[in-house]
């Protein structure tokens, strides 16, 4: 078994700083495989909200799998936005905008979906699509794959088509032919888990999608701070929700949910029972 820790829209620029210190012990006192980070390190692509994402990164245990997000480019300065589109990020942050972990159970890839031709809308295209296939390839059937990007897959039937990944149908199609078994993402500051069997009707498979909501900024939208942990199996993946306690000013377990594959197919717990006949 390997256990993840799944960070989003961290912010830095309008983070609530009272929950840095607690985030920060309890993923230590977890000790996870590894940490992803899916996007919006900042608000403003600013050197200084750099500049504090990357000691909080420094302060958190590795390895870690960090993608970009929307607000990690220069909104309001044109001239970067659209010809150093991710300079500052891939000085302070990394300058692997599609890093890779694989072990001898887990395989994580991390996908670039930011864009500078668009404000907050994402976009996969086929070379990544492509290099995501070519990094799966040959891999031993039993690691779980994992792909990370910052704009989702899938979402809640309350959310519209146009908060999905640009070009997801052609990715999950990919997807597909790879094995692809678990999806991370944030943006939209919602938790979320579920199989993609509903939008997407792939014969035989469907992948898990787990969106995390924001870990520490001040925009919640009406959800508490929050980030998931992951225990990943072959066929079983839980998934603990950590919600901010404001009470308490901790981080606790709000949430467990439990998915189960059944050859190619995610569902949640009770109905991959009945899938696999248990």
């Amino acid at each position: 078994m390997r256990t993840l820790i799944h960070l989003s829209d961290l912010h830095f620029g309008r983070v609530d700083q009272a929950l840095l210190g607690p985030l920060r012990e309890l993923v230590h006192s977890i000790a996870p495989d590894v940490v992803v980070i899916s996007g919006d390190l900042t608000q403003r692509a600013k050197p200084e909200q750099f500049e504090e994402a990357r000691a909080f990164l420094d302060s958190l245990p590795g390895p870690q799998i960090v993608v970009p997000g929307n607000h990690d480019i220069s909104l309001y300065n044109v001239f970067r936005r659209f010809v150093k589109p991710l300079a500052r990020y891939k000085r302070y942050i990394t300058d692997d905008l599609d890093p890779m972990y694989v072990d001898d159970e887990i395989a994580v890839v991390g996908v670039n979906t930011a864009r500078s031709l668009t404000i907050k809308d994402g976009r996969v295209n086929k070379e990544q699509v492509s290099k995501i296939r070519e990094e799966l390839a040959g891999l031993d059937p039993k690691i779980t794959r994992i792909v990370v990007t910052h704009h989702p897959f899938d979402l809640p039937t309350t959310f519209e088509e146009q908060d999905l990944v640009n070009r997801a149908p052609m990715a999950m199609e990919v997807f597909a032919e790879c094995g692809v078994d678990v999806l991370l993402a944030g943006h939209m500051h919602v938790s979320h888990a579920a199989s993609t069997a509903s939008r997407y009707q792939i014969d035989a498979y469907a992948a898990l999608v787990v969106q995390a909501g924001t870990a520490t900024s001040t925009r919640g939208r009406g959800e508490v701070n929050s980030f998931n942990l992951l225990r990943v199996e072959h066929e079983r993946v839980e998934i603990d929700r950590y919600g901010w306690d404001a009470l308490t000013n901790t981080f606790r377990v709000i949430l467990t949910e439990k998915f189960l594959r059944s050859g190619n197919v995610w569902a949640p717990a009770a109905e991959g029972m009945l899938a696999a006949g248990i």
